[in-house]
């Protein structure tokens, strides 16, 4: 971490770029969305089960569609994520839906100093962790808002997806946790042709490092799923083989690309 530029600054001012984007794309369609539409898959709908008067903390929450499904699904619900803008939206649609929800502001690693209370679950889901440099903290975090016996649920990309270059042509880069990854980008991925340019500061984190950051910190693994297939058109070269399923088109049902866990707090 030596020398890194201010990773949290740099992708803070990232995802308060994206956010207006996002809202406007077909990707994400805000519209269906406030009409009713859950924007939770089933990959962790499996794992979430009935969610009638339980507490959810939900850490990256973007600007706030999964935990305000949530909490249409009866949940009483906090969204936490560093984007201004986007937490800022996630208010916004909560007072328009007449929902219950509550949005906090903050970076991942800050959480326990922005609120003091434990929850039934703590969910995360795709395209979270890699934004993040120390799992080990970032369990630490989990663990400190789980009641006992509360559960830790996410699901996100696999992290082999992320060795390959955007066309997955080639491994392009390391499967292990070795270095930050800088790079700039045009466009994002819920419209690859949005006139933004953007640098981003990420890691790569290997499955191991992520179940025994867990492990380490009191979790318990309850199940540990991975899927051929995303739930999102959300990388290039995809192809949707079945309703709302895309695979890479030259690499077919052969690689991993979400997982899902879930941990109970021992």
């Amino acid at each position: 971490m030596e020398n890194l530029p201010d990773y949290i600054k740099i992708n803070k001012q990232t995802w308060n770029n994206k956010t207006d984007i996002h809202i406007d794309s077909d990707f994400y369609d805000v519209k269906s969305f406030l009409a009713g539409k859950s924007t939770l898959n089933q990959i962790e709908l499996a794992l979430l089960g009935n969610l009638s008067n339980t507490k959810i903390l939900h850490l990256q929450c973007h600007f706030g569609q999964d935990s305000l499904s949530l909490s249409r699904m009866g949940a009483k619900v906090i969204g936490v994520d560093f984007s201004d803008k986007a937490i800022e939206k996630a208010k916004a649609f909560n007072k328009k839906l007449g929902l219950d929800a509550v949005f906090i502001c903050c970076d991942v690693y800050d959480t326990p100093t922005h609120l003091d209370e434990q929850f039934d679950i703590v969910f995360t889901s795709y395209g979270t962790i890699g934004w993040l440099p120390d799992l080990d903290k970032w369990a630490q975090v989990i663990t400190h808002f789980l009641k006992p016996n509360g559960t830790f649920i996410m699901a996100d990309f696999h992290s082999v997806v992320w060795m390959y270059d955007n066309d997955f042509k080639e491994v392009f880069y390391s499967y292990f946790n070795i270095e930050p990854i800088i790079e700039e980008e045009l466009g994002t991925y819920a419209n690859k042709e949005a006139s933004i340019s953007n640098q981003t500061i990420g890691w790569n984190h290997p499955i191991s490092e992520i179940v025994n950051a867990l492990i380490g910190n009191g979790l318990q693994i309850n199940c540990f799923n991975e899927y051929d297939y995303s739930p999102y058109n959300c990388l290039n070269e995809m192809e949707e083989f079945e309703p709302n399923k895309f695979r890479i088109k030259t690499f077919g049902n052969k690689i991993p690309l979400v997982y899902s866990i879930k941990a109970t707090k021992k």
